[in-house]
């Protein structure tokens, strides 16, 4: 319903807006100027969201004030002019004696009525940009007087004119002095692009959240602004919305049907709100179940019956939101399903540690040169694709990384703590786990510098593997220790490598580290040459280590030094996984049409992982495996 108030509250906010244009022009001529002008400022609206809120926010508040400041003061205008005694219809003894005299038709009157609080639950789409203390402040000290002003003044006009027999539906516009029509419109517009502006945010930012949640499919999130993390920018949303807004507008084209559509998502909002309200009265603030009984009694029963009211117009425009509400909770449940149980087979499927020691040093497989880079999602354990690859395939690299991207809800994650390393395993199989984390406004480097600081951090976790100064954190599971590493280019007093282009003539076994007491560094270099009969001598890639100055690396490391260089300069490969999520025989039909034709369709056109972007395409290795879930 959220989503759905987010479709229909720019649609009406500028339609109506725009509906001023009905008493300066015949009402030939307005209808074919309505419908039009609705649109384009729509399309502008929304083509405005790629900026950021940051950009164009410092008009809001001017915008925003000079609204309320307007319809203040021609509510106060009206008051005064018209009938100062109107005041009193704020008793709520004159909503009882309406009910009362009216009955049935005041009870489906109000429907309408909901409008009049409709746009202004938009501030608290708001919270996260804003603290509550702020947005209490605002709303009660500037905008509910104003509004209260704004009716009363409509309610003193409409006390005196409402016989008259007009041409033209009694609203706003018609209460507004003739003399200032035409800048209270242009002001009008410009609130309901705020207005619409803050909704969609909110829209934003519960679809951020779904997915976070595995509740709806990847998307592309932008964030728009380094120091304020709730401004983001959705594309496929963005757009999805406005396609959205534009078919409701020229599909209704009156702003009757857009409030019923409008009136029953915002009431349903707030009913579901109210509810939830309850549960965290008992369960977060530990208050007495009496307590969340009479407050969802109290506020319920309002709701309830503004609910029942506006659901009697279910074929007046009410079933819009409903329509989308439905749309959008099956594309959520069938992705989350979908995810749910492929989690559960990654789970049920996850190689043991005792799987990979069975297998011995060599893996029972042939170790080729260079190294392999898989990509999982698993920050600890081995992912079922490495079996599954092993299995049918029984040949890998000689040194296996398992890599992990992971992105942190922070803006920048220094480069000293960029990477998280750790052993699979005994030394000798040469298996680690890379976790490279990334903040929502980090770049990624190209792929050439980002295998540069990988190789050295794994080099660097080689090196000072010994030392007592290592800052690690445990995997009960696995027993890894996982220590903090930073990029090269970063810090000097990490393994750094150096890359380029010699023509060797001889082979160089072994490793030759050279240390004087005057450098601060030292070099392990490692050489190394294939000859062929009859082959002219080719150019060779040289990897070195620069090493600072440390205390004695023992045999061990050198020889694992020694071995992750050779692997460099045989080449690096990506390895990615590629599910195929099926329902199992036997399944129900229901099941198989949710996982085999939704949540196929959904995983086919939703976005990958960020980091496949990036991988170059001629070392990438895609493994397929098939999911029967």
């Amino acid at each position: 319903m959220v989503i759905g108030d987010g479709v229909l509250t720019p649609a009406i906010s500028v339609f109506s807006a725009v509906s001023g244009l009905e008493l300066s022009m015949s009402k030939e001529q307005h209808r074919y100027v309505e419908v039009p002008a609705a649109c384009a400022i729509l399309i502008f609206l929304f083509a405005l969201q790629h900026y950021g809120t940051h950009r164009v926010g410092f008009l809001f508040a001017p915008v925003v004030i000079t609204w309320l400041l307007c319809i203040s003061a021609i509510g106060v205008y009206n008051i005064f002019y018209w009938n100062p005694h109107v005041y009193q219809a704020l008793s709520p003894y004159y909503m009882y004696k309406f009910l009362k005299k009216t009955q049935k038709g005041g009870w489906m009157s109000l429907g309408g009525i909901l409008l009049c609080i409709t746009g202004s639950e938009a501030m608290f789409a708001d919270l996260g940009h804003f603290s509550q203390l702020s947005i209490k402040i605002a709303f009660t000290f500037v905008v509910y007087p104003s509004l209260i002003l704004a009716y009363m003044g409509q309610a003193a006009y409409l006390s005196k004119h409402h016989i008259i027999e007009t041409d033209y539906r009694i609203g706003f516009y018609v209460s507004v002095p003739e003399k200032i029509r035409w800048p209270v419109l242009a002001i009008a517009i410009l609130a309901a692009v705020v207005g619409s502006q803050a909704i969609i945010t909110g829209t934003f930012s519960i679809i951020k959240q779904c997915s976070a949640l595995g509740c709806f499919p990847r998307v592309k999130i932008i964030h728009t602004s380094s120091k304020i993390h709730g401004q983001i920018y959705i594309p496929e949303i963005n757009w999805t919305l406005m396609l959205l807004c534009l078919a409701v507008t020229v599909g209704f084209r009156d702003t009757k049907r857009m409030g019923n559509a409008s009136g029953l998502a915002v009431i349903t909002v707030m009913l579901v709100t109210t509810c939830l309200m309850s549960l965290v009265i008992v369960l977060c603030w530990h208050k007495s179940v009496f307590l969340a009984i009479l407050f969802i009694f109290f506020f319920g029963s309002i709701e309830a019956l503004y609910f029942s009211a506006s659901l009697i117009k279910f074929l007046e425009g009410a079933w819009v939101p409903i329509a989308l509400a439905f749309i959008f909770s099956a594309i959520m449940y069938v992705w989350h399903y979908g995810t749910l149980k492929k989690y559960e087979f990654d789970v049920q499927n996850k190689v043991s540690i005792n799987w990979l020691l069975a297998l011995g040093p060599s893996l029972g497989i042939v170790r080729v040169r260079g190294i392999g880079l898989i990509h999982t999602e698993l920050v600890s354990g081995i992912p079922a694709i490495f079996s599954h690859f092993v299995t049918n395939l029984p040949a890998f690299h000689q040194v296996v990384v398992f890599l992990c991207i992971k992105s942190v809800p922070v803006p920048h994650v220094s480069p000293m703590e960029r990477f998280l390393v750790g052993r699979v395993g005994p030394k000798e199989y040469r298996l680690y786990r890379c976790i490279a984390r990334y903040g929502y406004r980090d770049i990624h480097k190209d792929d050439l510098e980002f295998e540069k600081d990988l190789v050295c951090s794994i080099a660097e976790f080689i090196r000072s593997e010994r030392l007592e100064c290592i800052i690690g954190i445990e995997d009960l599971e696995t027993d890894e220790k996982m220590t903090v590493i930073g990029t090269s280019s970063s810090n000097l007093e990490v393994v750094r490598m150096c890359e380029d282009g010699e023509e060797s003539s001889e082979m160089v076994e072994g490793i030759k580290m050279c240390e004087n007491d005057d450098q601060d560094s030292s070099e392990i270099v490692c050489t190394s040459e294939i000859r062929e009969s009859n082959t002219p001598q080719r150019l060779r890639k040289r990897v070195r280590f620069v090493v600072p100055e440390s205390p004695g690396i023992d045999r061990d490391a050198k020889e694992e030094l020694q071995e992750l260089m050779e692997a460099r300069e045989a080449g690096m490969a990506f390895i990615l996984g590629h599910s195929y999520v099926r329902a199992k025989k036997g399944s129900s039909l229901m099941k198989r049409i949710v996982i085999n034709l939704g949540y196929d369709f959904l995983r086919r056109n939703s976005r990958g992982p960020t980091y496949a972007l990036t991988i170059p395409h001629a070392s990438t290795l895609e493994v397929g495996m098939v999911y029967q879930v």
